[in-house]
Parts: C-alpha cells; structure tokens; sequence
C-alpha cells in the first residue's frame, strides 16, 4: 500500500509540473483529492486493515494529500502570475503615443431651435412655461373643450396609461394649467415647448414628436385682436425661415379656438414659384392658430365676457426641418455624429 502511495505522489507531482493552464490544475485536484479521487479511495479502504496498520497508513495519506495539496497550490500562484503578466503585456498602453481623436457632434438641430424660439419669445414679453408630459384627460382634452365622445378626440390617437392619465397629445395642456393658475383675472403671455404623443400606424409619421404652443390671454378694451396674431406669426416665422418668408391664412376647425386658421407659409426653397417639396403650389403648412374658444376662457376660469386672446402652435420638428434643409426626420433620432457635426458651422 505505502507502494502505491508513493506512486500516487510521484505521478501527481509530474503532472503538477506539466500543467500550463488553472483549469488543468483544477481537473487534478478532483482526480487525487476529490470524493472519488484516488487518495480518498486509498481512505475508504483502510477499513480493512489491522489496527496497528491503521495510524501508520493515515499518516502516510495525509502527509501526501498535504504535499499534493501544496504542489497545486504554488503551481496555480505561478500560471495566475503568468496570465497576468500575459495580460499586462496584451493590454499595455503607451501612454506617450498621440491621443485618439474623440468623434464629437454639436448641439441637437432641435435644442438649437427650442433655444432660439424661447431666446424671440422672452425678447417679446412671454414667459416660457412648461407642464407634465403625462397628462389627465381633463387638462388634455375636456378643458379644452373636447369632452368625453367629442367627434375631434378621434383625431388624435393617444397612449393612455390608465383611464384617466395619457401621454399629452399636445401642448395645450400647460395653457389650462396656467390658465387656473393665474386665477382668471391676469393677463398671460406665455409659451410652452416639449414632447408630445401620438399613436401613429403611418410610417411616415412618429409617435413622439415636438412642439411649441402660444398663448395670449387679456382684457377686451385692449383688443387683443387676429391682428395681433398675424403680426406675431410673422415676427416669429421670419425670424425662424427668413425675412423673405410670406404667410397665408386659411379657415380651419380646432376645438380650442374660434375662428381657427390653418397658417401656410412661403416655400423657403423656390421663394413661392413652385418646386417638388410644396407640392408646385408655392406655400407650406405650418401652423394651426386661432381666437381662443369662449368655452376654453369659460372652463379656466376666465370670464368670456371680460376676456379674450389667441393661441397658435406648430411642431418643433417640422420647423427644424425647414430652417436647416433637413429632408428626412429620421435624422433628428438617430444621434448619428457625422449628421450632428454638420451643424457646428452655425455657431460661427
């Protein structure tokens, strides 16, 4: 038996020696040490012996699983020492070499457009005011005069959360918002820009999108009139597409206002004359504006009677789109740096 040992001993510490790899060294220590190793089995057999060969063989055992066990032990040090050192050597950085250029953008098309469009409006006395983008249908919908089953909630697909709550489908809300906030006896100049949803099944068209929505609310001796509005519009519009840029006024139908107007503007590509993108007809639609609806005044706590004003909106996207010749959306979500870097040129 003590032959055997000793053989055991011998032809473990060879292959010890050979191992060039931790997972080697692992399958060795359950081939000699392990429950069904050939060590243990040498222990399970000591049953059979005398009582004297008993102490003498044990010691024996021990004595080579403890040499084995140490083989193993300073042979794994050495490989992990080695793998490190390979590592190391792999992964070295020369650290006097010139620095990678790092690929950089510039501000987003849309921020540029938001800035300059809240940079004009504060110019001209409005507040710029923002709100939740998940929204109540109340504020969403029924203070702005589309109560529950009106025909013109079906204009807008919305993304409702629970009965109640949606994701806003447009900026309007932060009009009823602060409406109610200003008590219904103040003047109010303000607007709003953000996020808005839509479900979409076009696609052509996306679920989010953003916008910019205007309000002007004030007593009726100082005749905030549809006078007012074209000539914001115009301020606005030349600003944003060129001093060159025409409007056009053309009756719709929004809920929110009364008489409400469609806004085309002057294709800023062939100057009005005709071309592919406005369809040869010369003007572009871009914004939806109006008087605000007695009901809406009504139902914010604003007296009809005392009080009136106008609202506009348009889509931020859209807008970004005309002011930079910008021919696909797509571009504005992508974050694609070899399309945002084009816009460094505008901060010359």
């Amino acid at each position: 038996m003590k032959e055997k040992l000793e053989q055991i001993y011998k032809e473990a510490k060879e292959q010890i020696e050979k191992i060039d790899m931790t997972q080697g060294l692992n399958d060795l220590k359950v081939k000699y040490l392990g429950k069904k190793g050939e060590l243990t089995e040498i222990l399970k057999g000591m049953g059979k012996l005398s009582p004297e060969e008993r102490p003498k063989l044990g010691s024996i055992v021990n004595e080579i699983r403890d040499s084995i066990v140490e083989a193993i032990e300073t042979k794994e040090k050495e490989l992990k020492q080695k793998e490190l050192n390979k590592k190391l050597e792999k992964e070295k950085i020369d650290v006097t070499l010139p620095a990678t250029k790092i690929t950089r953008g510039s501000k987003h098309p849309i921020n540029r457009v938001i800035e300059e469009i809240q940079d004009l409006f504060v110019s001209m006395g409005y507040d710029v005011i923002s709100g939740p983008e998940l929204e109540t249908d109340e504020f969403c919908f029924e203070r702005l005069n589309l109560p529950k089953g009106h025909p013109a909630r079906d204009m807008q697909d919305s993304f409702y959360i629970t009965n109640e709550y949606l994701l806003r489908t447009q900026t309007s809300a932060v009009q009823a918002r602060t409406m109610l906030d200003y008590g219904g006896n103040k003047p109010i100049r303000m607007i709003c820009t953000g996020k808005t949803y839509r479900r979409e099944d076009d696609a052509t068209h996306s679920h989010q999108f953003n916008q910019v929505e205007g309000l002007v609310i004030d007593e009726k001796d100082k005749n905030v009139s549809l006078s007012d509005l074209k000539g914001t519009l115009e301020i606005f519009v030349r600003k944003m597409l060129g001093e060159k840029t025409e409007l056009r006024f053309r009756p719709s139908y929004f809920p929110f206002t009364e008489p409400s107007y469609e806004v085309d503007v002057s294709c800023f590509k062939c100057g009005g004359k005709g071309c592919n993108l406005c369809k040869q007809t010369g003007w572009i639609e871009l914004l939806g504006a109006g008087i605000v609806h007695p009901n809406v005044l009504k139902m914010n706590g604003y007296d009809p009677e005392k009080y009136g004003g106008f609202a506009f909106g348009t889509g931020i996207d859209r807008l970004a789109m005309f002011k930079y010749g910008i021919t696909d959306m797509r571009y504005l979500y992508t974050n694609d740096v070899r399309f945002l870097k084009q816009f460094d040129r505008f901060e010359k």
